[in-house]
């Protein structure tokens, strides 16, 4: 059973709807009072997906799962206080928390920074919430907290990086941030409380491992360094190239044998394990390298190192000054990854800790409570122009 929320260890009052959007599935969680009530995945057949393939085309189909998870929970629409969206791709912006706005909704409904349905969560929330307005005022009640209100947070394209960082050997070309904002984030905070730290004071690298890895760097509450889940600057992945060769992969571009498509496909998705293999199942790569199959323990040989060499490259960032690494993700529940990789680079962090799993729903409503508490610095998304803290 699910430990219940608590903010500084003392109890969190109110009720919080959770809305993630995936590739194909939609998921729900329901906190009354910091305690999970209920959560829900829908699946969405790839039948389904066929009919929208643009993912702003599936809002509704989305949308009708929220509906219908409240109603298989019995979730009365009026007792909901404030609903929580995973972070679609946004920018420019920081970690944190946002309320959802037309900005915003403009932005990630258009694709404008990335067409991907996580997109939705954040329309789909702010809907949620007029829809609890609505039947409220219909009812004749009013909420505990005034109005539902609908927000996002750590989205995946938060940019704290130091400006060295974010210069890249082209000044076209900087390097850009995509990363496991919201899963990492989470986990410094859950860190920070189990040493005992009144606040976030702390260095920590954090290694997210699953069908996208990234590793970033956590200094006093900002993510000062980051690798990129996408974009090729980052580790070989179950399902990812990570970092390529740079002209190599220009005479690929431009040999005719592959449309922009296909060459995506080779980088996102068809790269990493998947194209080795045929497989992101990293439990059954992780199995045939045990039983000492060749292929199979070169590349997990492979996929430990260019972890590794992003971890240890992020400590450069700080003068080699980290407090701790941590690992998450569901490839951390791995022994045989994480001592690979801790047996490279162990001897550079004087504390080291293992999360595994991908923890959002619980991360979106923790967020929710801390709004709901009161202490939240909650920022209004500008589409064109960055916040800066």
């Amino acid at each position: 059973m699910e430990a219940p929320i608590t903010l500084n260890s003392k109890p969190v009052k109110g009720n919080v709807l959770v809305v993630n959007t995936g590739s194909t599935s939609s998921k729900f969680g329901y906190y009354k009072d910091g305690v999970l009530a209920c959560e829900g995945k829908y699946d969405h057949p790839k039948s389904e997906i066929d009919k929208n393939p643009y993912f702003a085309d599936q809002l509704q189909m989305r949308y009708d799962t929220a509906i219908q998870f409240l109603h298989d929970n019995n979730v009365p629409c009026t007792e909901v206080d404030i609903v929580m969206g995973r972070g679609g791709l946004f920018t420019p912006v920081i970690t944190g928390i946002y309320d959802v706005n037309a900005d915003m909704r403009e932005v990630l409904m258009s694709g404008r920074d990335g067409k991907h349905v996580c997109n939705l969560s954040a329309v789909m929330a702010d809907e949620l919430a007029k829809e609890v307005n609505e039947a409220r005022a219909a009812e004749g009640v009013e909420g505990p907290y005034g109005p539902c209100r609908a927000y996002v947070a750590d989205p995946p394209m938060a940019d704290e990086m130091l400006p060295e960082c974010r210069m890249g050997g082209i000044p076209e070309l900087p390097r850009q941030t995509l990363f496991h904002a919201l899963n990492s984030r989470a986990i410094v905070r859950r860190y920070v409380a189990e040493i005992g730290h009144d606040k976030n004071d702390v260095t920590a690298i954090v290694c997210h491992m699953g069908g996208g890895v990234t590793i970033s760097l956590h200094r006093n509450g900002r993510v000062i360094d980051t690798s990129h889940g996408l974009g090729g600057d980052g580790p070989i992945t179950p399902e990812r190239a990570g970092s390529c060769p740079p002209l190599a992969l220009v005479d690929m571009c431009f040999s005719g044998k592959y449309t922009e498509q296909e060459i995506r496909r080779k980088l996102v998705g068809g790269g990493g394990a998947v194209a080795y293999f045929g497989t992101s199942d990293m439990r059954v790569i992780e199995a045939k390298a045990i039983e000492g199959v060749p292929e199979y323990k070169l590349f997990m040989g492979a996929f430990t190192l260019t972890i590794s060499k992003y971890i240890a490259a992020e400590t450069a960032d700080v003068c080699g000054k980290v407090d701790a690494l941590l690992f998450t993700g569901g490839i951390a529940y791995s022994k045989y990854v994480t001592d690979a990789i801790i047996k490279r680079v162990g001897h550079l962090f004087p504390d080291i800790k293992i999360y595994p799993g991908e923890n959002e729903i619980r991360s979106l409503a923790e967020n929710g409570y801390i709004v709901l508490s009161g202490k939240a610095k909650v920022h209004t998304y500008n589409k064109d122009r960055l916040i800066e803290d």
